[in-house]
């Protein structure tokens, strides 16, 4: 059976990686015939990623990091990612778990930093080959929900300082990425409590586990 990949997406402070992990321990411990199973992220998913992810995020330097070249940085991370880990991973039939992926750079470096979304389109498919993900959870959050988890963890990265109205231009983003593709992108209310939350998930999960072809199916 080929693998699958399962994307976590949302704003800043939306719990993907907890959720993450969480869903994680659930599969390990379910009855679905699962050849193997990893967990991986965007930036970040390779040695090279880890680099780039250094510098996106980090506030190391203090020099301005350009649009562009964030946009470019992430198709490059991502284009790394596609060809060494996720395409050699999904062949071998394993399970990948990934924190974001495209919607991610439509949401943040489109709607976000208002770069043009048809070229943004052209360097996903570039990067990934045309590799989206078999389903992927939008963690939806209220925004300034969110940012004051964050605040509330201490230390924030570059992404995580930009203004309140940048994440809710990234917020607008990804609702008209979920809109748009309704079969792909299932939205999750993250404003509930973390056991709500992984609890739909793993009821979800189950249902797509099943017409996917797994053998049994799993009541959360």
């Amino acid at each position: 059976m080929d693998g699958k990949l399962i994307v976590f997406e949302g704003v800043e402070g939306g719990g993907k990686t907890t959720q993450m992990q969480r869903l994680i321990h659930w599969l390990q411990a379910s009855c679905f015939p699962i050849a193997s199973l990893v967990a991986t992220r965007e930036p970040g998913g390779t040695e090279l990623g880890k680099g780039l992810r250094r510098l996106l995020l980090g506030q190391g330097s203090g020099e301005l990091v350009s649009d562009r070249a964030e946009l470019l940085m992430y198709a490059a991370d991502r284009t790394q990612h596609v060809e060494t880990f996720l395409k050699p991973q999904l062949a071998l039939g394993t399970m990948v778990l990934c924190d974001r992926y495209t919607d991610s750079t439509i949401a943040y470096q489109g709607y976000g930093r208002g770069l043009n979304l048809d070229l943004i389109e052209q360097l996903n498919e570039i990067a990934t080959g045309g590799l989206q993900s078999d389903l992927t959870f939008w963690l939806d959050i209220n925004v300034e929900v969110g940012l004051a988890r964050v605040r509330a963890r201490g230390k924030r990265d570059r992404i995580e300082q930009a203004d309140v109205e940048f994440h809710r231009r990234v917020q607008q983003g990804f609702a008209e990425l979920a809109r748009q593709n309704p079969d792909r992108i299932i939205r999750i209310n993250a404003d509930r409590t973390e056991d709500e939350v992984a609890q739909e998930i793993q009821a979800i999960l189950s249902r797509s586990l099943a017409a996917w072809g797994y053998l049994k199916s799993f009541e959360s």
